[in-house]
């Protein structure tokens, strides 16, 4: 009882400090700019119209955009993830405050745990909302039909709960500054290990392979989102990327326009 009635503050306070509303306002600005930017590049005139009046190079093309997006979306729920955890405990230690609530019957475990589910709901809320959001724009506009949507929401919400997770971790034995120090480069650390994984793989170096995998074993936030990303790729788009063609021109070159 004691863990929700500080889940229940902890929500109240997100609220009262405008962290939801300053969240949402900026959600919102970024599912528009992408819904402009995914619609004007899809019903663009110009060279990219004639593969997208095939069904392959259209679901090529929303799997493309649909990835790049849900990775904005990871990136950003990971970001907001440890800037609301980061100083949960240290923050309530120097400012004093959680001396007095602790003064009360509530036991240090149901403070810490109480944090933690308020802050996953909101994470968890935020990631469903946009990623929905981003897929149904994505559908809207270019009939592009996720594979998986949940598999892949799901997993998203994990890789920002594993930061958080661990930022709040950070926070009951560090001050705020160092555990933001600490948390940040772990996550810039996830970042680049995923890249130099990815590298690996394209270079068959196993040196890179391994060094990537180890980290993203210590700290998986990015091997979680590969994974997410997985439910996203349309078996259109893996057939087409054995052709030397991903939807849009990075590999190989575009194939003839067959007219709308």
């Amino acid at each position: 009882m004691n863990t929700l009635t500080i889940a229940r503050f902890t929500i109240q306070e997100a609220i009262s400090r405008r962290l939801i509303l300053a969240g949402a306002v900026l959600s919102l600005a970024f599912l528009g700019l992408f819904t402009l930017g995914f619609y004007l590049i899809y019903h663009n005139d110009s060279e990219l119209s004639g593969p997208l009046s095939d069904a392959q190079s259209q679901a090529m093309f929303g799997t493309v955009m649909s990835v790049l997006g849900l990775y904005a979306v990871n990136f950003l729920a990971g970001f907001l993830a440890l800037f609301i955890s980061v100083g949960a405990i240290s923050g309530e230690i120097d400012s004093g405050a959680l001396h007095a609530v602790l003064a009360r019957p509530l036991r240090r475990a149901e403070f810490v745990v109480g944090r933690w589910l308020a802050y996953a709901g909101l994470i968890g809320v935020y990631v469903g909302l946009m990623a929905g959001s981003l897929l149904l724009a994505a559908r809207l506009i270019s009939g592009y039909t996720t594979p998986d949507p949940l598999r892949a929401t799901l997993l998203m919400m994990l890789a920002s709960i594993v930061l958080l997770t661990v930022s709040l971790f950070g926070s009951t034995v560090l001050s705020t500054l160092a555990n933001g120090v600490v948390v940040f480069s772990l996550f810039g650390l996830a970042w680049l290990a995923g890249i130099i994984e990815f590298i690996g793989g394209a270079l068959s170096n196993e040196a890179m392979l391994n060094i990537g995998t180890a980290v993203s074993l210590l700290i998986p936030s990015d091997a979680i989102w590969r994974g997410a990303s997985y439910y996203v790729l349309s078996p259109l788009y893996l057939a087409g990327l054995s052709t030397g063609y991903d939807g849009i021109g990075i590999v190989g070159h575009r194939p003839p326009a067959t007219g709308r």
